[in-house]
């Protein structure tokens, strides 16, 4: 059985939630079972925030998880109050643009990308966050490219519809900045 039980983490504004949404929508398409559950702090915008996001190839018991086995982390903060509960194998992927410091854990996967430089030579850099998705679809496969590009196209709509194809870009180059 395929189970990703993924936290996705982050300040308010750097897409995190956007990711988690993407992820669940994408797995739809994919005919898997999929869970999306958002968690704000105090602030949105500003604040932290993180989303729990399950797909698998099987039904899912529970849309929340407190020991994930897959992290994306997209601030320092976020970083200090994950990375103790990622499970022992797990995978991490880390916006190095923004964090600084390493983990303290050796016992998982980790995955560095200058996400916000990447997103930056596209042209904007609120696509630092599909950068990220890129890398981390590249190293689980957690769903297809191919359902990605419908979700995208599915939750950007109206003015936002004419991001679907940089956003698409953004992934594109955080698939191939991974090894």
């Amino acid at each position: 059985m395929s189970e990703h039980l993924l936290i996705a983490a982050g300040f308010g504004g750097q897409g995190v939630m956007l990711i988690g949404q993407i992820l669940a929508t994408a797995g739809m398409f994919d005919n898997k079972h999929t869970t999306w559950l958002p968690s704000y702090g105090p602030e949105m915008r500003g604040g932290t925030a993180n989303c729990t996001v399950v797909v698998s190839d099987e039904p899912i018991a529970s849309p929340i998880t407190n020991t994930p086995n897959e992290l994306i982390i997209m601030n320092i903060p976020s970083l200090i109050k994950f990375e103790k509960e990622i499970q022992s194998d797990g995978l991490m992927v880390i916006n190095t643009s923004v964090v600084d410091r390493d983990t303290i854990r050796d016992d998982i996967s980790i995955i560095k990308v200058d996400a916000n430089a990447i997103a930056e030579k596209l042209g904007n850099l609120k696509v630092a966050n599909m950068v990220v998705l890129g890398a981390y679809l590249k190293k689980t496969g957690a769903v297809t490219l191919e359902g990605v590009k419908k979700a995208l196209e599915e939750k950007l709509t109206g003015s936002k519809a004419a991001l679907v194809n940089l956003n698409i870009r953004a992934i594109e180059e955080g698939m191939k900045s991974v090894s």
